[in-house]
């Protein structure tokens, strides 16, 4: 499927991957704030780098000058980062006064994404906090006594909710809340945390016991939640045939969901022992991270929950 970028979005696109002057891809040398969010594993990943024009006495009064970025990912990855950029540079802010730029500044600087694009904006958001964290450390700045509470890195580790994409509960819990996420389709939208396989939609401890405990239960609608897909195990001396059905299915339930809510999907076309041969389609076809989405995602998928044997090849 096309998703239905504005034409605002798709230009800002454009100028960015052929460098047009005044674009922002790219890295700052010896930047004065650094930050990273995202992982290539889940088909998104942003480095954010910015630097600042020191002011004589005190550091609350930087100014930022230049900003970039490096992104792996798709168009709405790549036009969010140089909506980012540019927000912030015009906006001539300090590091503190640009942690007020929020995700939903950034779709309206490209005139909206598609709702299964906003994960693109927050990715943006996160990697400028984690940025203006390493300004802080660097110019000797109390965040907390300027007022500024920052989420680290650390308190975000917990229980793996989504497997799929390595989404920790701390994490789940604090976006509902930032970002009054209030049904699944808007974590996944939001974070991408349950958009692949599903099981971890309704499982025990999962993406709606958090949201009823963030929100309170809410009536059921359209009956009872869907099963709990299980994950496929390889049973010891399979046959060709049977090696066959188990990579076809894990393709089915923990790959393709995941390419598809990208515009994106997966064709297996040969398997020789433990070469795994595929095509990648729909907007997975033409990305620039297409080897690495084989490789770190389906490879590391069909490795854990078939064969640690099995290599893919990309045809």
């Amino acid at each position: 499927m096309a998703w239905e970028y504005s034409e605002k979005t798709r230009q800002i696109f454009m100028d960015a991957v052929h460098g047009k002057p005044g674009t922002h891809m790219g890295e700052i040398e010896k930047p004065d704030g650094f930050g990273e969010h995202g992982s290539i594993v889940c088909g998104d990943a942003l480095r954010f780098t910015f630097r600042v024009r020191q002011h004589a006495t005190d550091p609350l009064q930087d100014v930022i000058t230049e900003a970039r970025y490096l992104t792996f990912g798709c168009t709405s990855a790549i036009a969010a980062s140089e909506a980012l950029c540019t927000i912030i540079e015009h906006g001539q802010y300090t590091p503190i006064q640009a942690l007020k730029v929020t995700n939903q500044d950034i779709v309206r600087f490209l005139e909206g994404l598609p709702a299964q694009k906003i994960h693109c904006s927050v990715m943006g958001a996160e990697a400028l906090e984690s940025a203006v964290f390493n300004w802080a450390q660097k110019r000797g700045v109390d965040l907390a006594l300027a007022g500024v509470q920052l989420q680290t890195k650390g308190e975000d580790e917990g229980r793996i909710v989504c497997k799929c994409f390595s989404v920790t509960e701390p994490y789940i819990r604090r976006k509902i809340k930032e970002l009054n996420l209030r049904t699944i389709p808007d974590i996944t939208n939001a974070i991408k945390a349950g958009g692949a396989c599903a099981s971890c939609h309704h499982a025990p401890g999962g993406l709606q016991d958090l949201l009823d405990e963030a929100w309170g239960r809410q009536p059921a609608a359209g009956g009872p939640p869907p099963p709990v897909v299980p994950r496929t195990e390889t049973p010891a001396g399979a046959s060709s045939f049977q090696r066959f059905k188990q990579i076809e299915q894990v393709i089915a339930q923990s790959v393709r969901p995941a390419l598809q809510h990208d515009g994106g999907d997966i064709e297996v076309v040969d398997i020789k022992d433990n070469l795994v041969y595929c095509r990648l389609s729909g907007a997975c076809a033409g990305c620039m991270g297409a080897q690495a989405t084989l490789k770190m995602m389906v490879e590391r998928t069909l490795k854990e929950e078939v064969s640690e044997q099995l290599r893919v090849i990309a045809v």
